[in-house]
């Protein structure tokens, strides 16, 4: 794939950054308005904590069944065409999601909206990969900031509505409504044209055109075979994290750690709080020591600081053992999918997706993998996943870009 590299950003390429940054905010918002109604939608369809499970489990479910389609459906229509429609489809599922009068209807409505975000979250990317080459110099961070921010702002808002005693259908309603008129005028302010240039010919002394001998081609098949892999490792290790502050900080330091309720919660808030803060500097700290080192260092950090609050355990070093992590882990995904965009030999999109579908497939698989082997032994050795995914990355940071030269 070109770089276009340019020393100040045209007027096009700062609004297309706008674009895209309001694109990260409303697929972080959408969703986040559904979340905090969850117990009201299970208490109305009169469901079972089995039911209930396996019907929110359809939200990833359908990402993961329709996410490998996203890189086609991008080189077809174009990336921000796909984010846009995408974030409409989502915002639809998931009104009817909180309208459903069914658990059949809330799963399915569910799997559409999976399905669309899956969509979203290749396409927004891949959009805000091609600004961030534009601009030369990286600002994939920000946006993943930005999604944090579209969250907290989603589920403000859905805490609001239930204060003020607003229904789930006039709520949800506003909130598709809302940010699928942002979504469009984004749209207007997205790049044109392709998703890439044309790749230059590769020339022999002459001057004239040579393809690559079969025994080279498959080499680099190879190679790009085992980088992708590496990259879903990565990626992988930067969501076990998220997902061990999100489904068990508060278990451990409630049920194991015994803090008050209010102190419990603070594990999971330390650690999206400091991700957030992570990806904030993220993109200087890329810029000016290169992603090889900023993953090596975070993976670091968040290896001894949850390894050290797990090894002595006490609430206030397991709070900033979460918090240690989620700042380590702030830069892996975007790297990852940043680097999987830039492959050589593969159709544009088709990295990028394929990092973002067996990503969200190790999110969906590390829950009950972490629930297993708490079970078997407590959850404290369970949440060793958390050190092990920092060893993970220390092991596999070497396919990520250096300093640039």
């Amino acid at each position: 794939m070109t770089v276009d590299v340019l020393r100040r950003p045209a007027p096009a390429d700062r609004r297309a950054r706008v674009a895209v940054a309001v694109l990260f905010f409303t697929n972080g918002a959408l969703f986040a308005n559904l979340l905090p109604r969850y117990p009201q939608i299970k208490a109305d369809l009169g469901i079972g904590n089995a039911a209930y499970g396996l019907a929110v489990a359809a939200f990833p479910a359908g990402a993961i069944a329709a996410g490998l389609a996203a890189g086609a459906l991008v080189r077809r229509f174009g990336s921000a065409r796909v984010a846009v429609g995408g974030t409409l489809l989502t915002g639809a599922g998931i009104l009817v999601a909180g309208l459903a009068d069914s658990v059949v209807v809330f799963a399915g409505a569910l799997f559409l909206a999976g399905a669309m975000d899956a969509f979203t979250d290749v396409a927004q990317n891949a959009h805000g990969l091609r600004v961030q080459r534009r601009y030369g110099r990286s600002l994939i961070n920000s946006f993943h900031a930005i999604w944090s921010i579209g969250a907290v702002t989603g589920g403000s808002m859905a805490a609001a509505a239930i204060a003020l005693g607003v229904a789930r259908g006039p709520h949800l309603l506003f909130s598709a409504a809302v940010f699928a008129v942002a979504a469009c005028v984004a749209l207007r302010h997205c790049l044109p044209g392709p998703e890439t240039e044309a790749e230059p010919a590769v020339e022999t002394g002459a001057g004239q055109d040579r393809a690559p001998l079969p025994t080279q081609a498959a080499a680099a098949g190879l190679r790009t075979g085992w980088v992708l892999a590496a990259l879903v490792l990565i990626a992988t290790a930067g969501t076990l994290v998220e997902d061990a502050g999100m489904s068990w900080a508060t278990l451990y330091l409630s049920d194991s750690l015994h803090a008050t309720a209010a102190l419990a919660a603070s594990g999971y808030v330390a650690l999206v709080g400091a991700q957030f803060v992570g990806r904030i500097v993220g993109d200087r700290l890329v810029d000016r020591f290169g992603q090889r080192a900023v993953a090596r260092s975070g993976a670091l950090i968040a290896a001894v600081g949850m390894g050290l609050a797990l090894a002595v355990p006490t609430v206030p070093g397991t709070v900033l053992g979460f918090a240690a992590a989620g700042f380590g882990v702030a830069t892996l995904v975007p790297a990852a999918m940043h680097e999987a965009d830039e492959l050589p030999g593969l159709r544009p999109g088709s990295g990028l997706t394929l990092v973002s579908w067996l990503m969200r497939l190790g999110f969906l698989l590390s829950p009950p993998v972490v629930g297993l082997v708490a079970d078997a032994t407590s959850l404290r050795v369970g949440l060793l996943v958390v050190p092990l995914a920092g060893l993970l990355v220390l092991l596999c940071a070497g396919v990520l870009r250096p300093r640039r030269g």
